[in-house]
């Protein structure tokens, strides 16, 4: 995917749902099609954890079963960097289990910046975010 194309309304839900569970790590899911996000899906980090997200498996499995019934497709995963890095780490890579865009949140200077990321074979590429 070159870039992922979400609305500012969107980004402010992430960031909203980010903040709201800071110093620990959130999580959700990214709808839409194409390259395009047409919904921001919350799911709670089971892990509970400033630095790791496991994504509660009963809520995955609704978000999933939303997105299919609404015709939709798992287009992003996003979650926060609390404390960075604003870039993916050494454990995103190696649990990326899906071929889609990895949106990370990331506290700079007090505010949180968002970068897309794809995670593929052990290696990553920068996702440019187009926001409307």
């Amino acid at each position: 995917m070159k870039s992922l194309t979400l609305t500012n309304e969107q980004l402010q839900k992430m960031i909203a749902h980010v903040d709201n569970h800071a110093p620990l790590e959130a999580c959700g899911l990214l709808a839409g099609q194409g390259s395009t996000v047409e919904s921001v899906l919350v799911v709670q980090n089971q892990a509970q954890s400033p630095v790791r997200y496991v994504m509660d498996p009963i809520e995955q499995l609704h978000a999933f079963e939303w997105i299919e019934s609404n015709g939709l497709d798992l287009i992003g995963i996003f979650h926060s960097h609390p404390i960075g890095p604003e870039t993916v780490s050494p454990t995103d890579i190696a649990e990326a289990a899906y071929t889609v865009v990895y949106v990370i949140l990331a506290r700079v200077d007090g505010a949180w910046r968002a970068r897309g990321f794809w995670i593929e074979h052990g290696d990553f590429r920068e996702v440019p975010l187009q926001i409307l």
